[in-house]
């Protein structure tokens, strides 16, 4: 198969979350290959053998998917942390029967003739962003994802930042002053205990609201509730003082935000700002902007599509 510009030099990209792990062919371009997208369940409950069962399908179907004429040149996996890249594991946070698990290895076994690059999915959204999304042209930006939990990834001056050990911009677990919210990490006040949409629909219920999702909570707000409205406004407040932290950290400028959570309401984008804007002192920190990620629910595996096919960005 060849494409405007020549042979298609597709890219598998693997994207392993808390829910599901999902696998597709991207070509050069961005483009997610029509029928080689599929997806198997992963969660809390699943055992080590189910995980990795559930990997074997997604990426086995894919490269089914590899058109005739077609190259495969990579594959790019992009994993819920925290992550070693060194030894090519993962110990995602909310799937406990994999620590250390040796993911890339697993992935190497199936497709064992090309590069496998694995990265934290974070930094896999912020590749995504600089490349076709908000981020475009935008040498010092955050990717987030505010959803069933919180992440980010980092690309400062042009090049993305991963850390010695791949976990560098895994903002959820940035404690802000003035909560004392526990973490399943282990720590208290985590951005990810406060504003992920589990956790804020849980602190809605405490305060007597009863509803149940973050869908309950957006339409909610909609109408007015006013426990909704102290729910939204407490996650966007505590997302804002984080960025405004790892903005006087990193000195960024822009922060691109995607996630279900993160369309509650457009409030939550009042309030992000509204936090960041109280450095009334510092000009570089207030500067950020903070905007919605410009991609779909495909940015993830566009991401870690970009770790082959962009990567000269990836140390």
């Amino acid at each position: 198969m060849t494409s405007s510009t020549g042979p298609i030099r597709a890219v598998l990209a693997v994207d392993l979350g808390g829910t599901k792990v999902e696998a597709v062919l991207v070509d050069h371009r961005g483009n997610l290959l029509p029928g080689s997208r599929n997806r198997s369940p992963t969660g809390p409950t699943a055992t080590s053998e189910e995980l990795a069962r559930s990997v074997t399908s997604a990426v086995t179907l894919a490269l089914a998917g590899l058109p005739a004429g077609a190259t495969l040149v990579g594959v790019g996996i992009g994993s819920a942390g925290p992550i070693t890249v060194a030894s090519g594991s993962v110990s995602p946070l909310n799937l406990p029967a994999w620590r250390e698990f040796p993911l890339r290895d697993l992935v190497l076994g199936l497709v064992p003739d090309v590069p496998v690059r694995l990265r934290l999915d974070g930094l896999c959204i912020t590749l995504a962003e600089h490349w076709l999304g908000a981020g475009q042209g935008v040498g010092n930006l955050m990717g987030m994802v505010v959803s069933t939990g919180v992440g980010g990834g980092l690309i400062l001056d042009g090049r993305t930042v991963s850390g010695p050990t791949g976990n560098a911009g895994h903002i959820g677990h940035v404690e802000v002053g003035g909560f004392d919210d526990p973490c399943a990490c282990g720590g208290r006040g985590c951005l990810e205990a406060i504003a992920s949409g589990p956790r804020t629909v849980a602190w809605a219920r405490a305060q007597g609201w009863s509803g149940r999702t973050g869908e309950h909570l957006a339409a909610a707000y909609a109408a007015g509730d006013e426990i909704a409205e102290r729910a939204v406004r407490r996650s966007g407040g505590a997302i804002g003082q984080a960025i405004a932290s790892a903005t006087n950290l990193v000195d960024l400028d822009l922060v691109a935000i995607g996630g279900g959570f993160s369309h509650v309401a457009p409030e939550l984008f009042d309030a992000i700002r509204e936090a960041i804007a109280e450095r009334t002192e510092f000009a570089f920190a207030t500067k950020v902007r903070v905007v919605h990620s410009a991609l779909t629910a495909d940015g993830p595996l566009i991401g870690a599509a970009a770790l082959i096919h962009r990567a000269e960005l990836v140390p």
